[in-house]
């Protein structure tokens, strides 16, 4: 087990790759979102659904991080989104060295919008910057509906929080408005948004939210 000391060593030194990935991404003019969930709610469902949505008219990409085979990123390069696969080996989440590495290797061009499908995991990815500019957290409705408190660290830093799998309502037990409450209790301006990418409920509200992040983002001048 990491003691007090070295897991502060471990997070500041992501803090300041993080921070070097922050300033490269302004620079550049690219949004960065980190989407964290449990395994198995939806994460590369979404970014396949997204890709079709934004297909032609914004430059995407994604990193993705698991702990074995690329599956994931097979997945969605076949649904147009150019895709670097990270190994983690056993790793429960994913660092900024990670995200810089993977950059470096995949060589994607310019870009409006990198996404970062993190390692499925609600604690690990929640404590680690990766230079984005804010983290989304999906939940899915199968996963029952205490979650955001069980898990207060992802769901108060998350800026837009994603009920997914909606269309599976009628068949479960699952408490929509407890969850806003919850959610809203631990960051009262999360964007809550309930979406399924079976009928598409949702999916429109979200490619709208990342279309204004990256005017608002571009309407910021960077630091030099």
């Amino acid at each position: 087990m990491l003691t007090t000391e070295a897991r502060q060593k471990i997070l500041a030194e992501n803090e300041a790759a993080a921070a070097e990935l922050r300033e490269r991404f302004a620079r550049e003019g690219t949004l960065v979102v980190d989407l964290i969930s449990s395994p198995g709610s939806g994460k590369t469902a979404l970014l396949e659904a997204t890709a079709k949505k934004l297909a032609g008219s914004l430059r995407i990409a994604c990193v993705v991080g698991d702990i074995a085979t690329e599956r994931d990123a097979d997945r969605l390069r076949a649904a147009g989104l150019p895709s670097r696969q990270i190994t983690t080996g056993g790793a429960c989440h994913l660092e900024a060295r990670n995200i810089r590495d993977a950059l470096a290797a995949a060589r994607f061009g310019p870009l409006d919008i990198l996404f970062i499908e993190n390692v499925g995991n609600l604690v690990c990815p929640a404590s680690f910057a990766l230079g984005e500019d804010f983290k989304i957290v999906l939940l899915s409705v199968t996963e029952g509906h205490d979650k955001p408190f069980k898990y207060p660290g992802i769901f108060s830093r998350a800026s837009v929080a994603l009920i997914t799998k909606s269309d599976l309502l009628p068949y479960v037990s699952f408490d929509v408005e407890r969850v806003r409450g919850e959610i809203t209790t631990l960051r009262p301006n999360a964007r809550v948004l309930l979406t399924s990418v079976v009928d598409e409920k949702g999916l429109e509200s979200w490619c709208d939210l990342l279309r204004s992040a990256l005017i608002e983002k571009r309407d910021v001048p960077a630091t030099a």
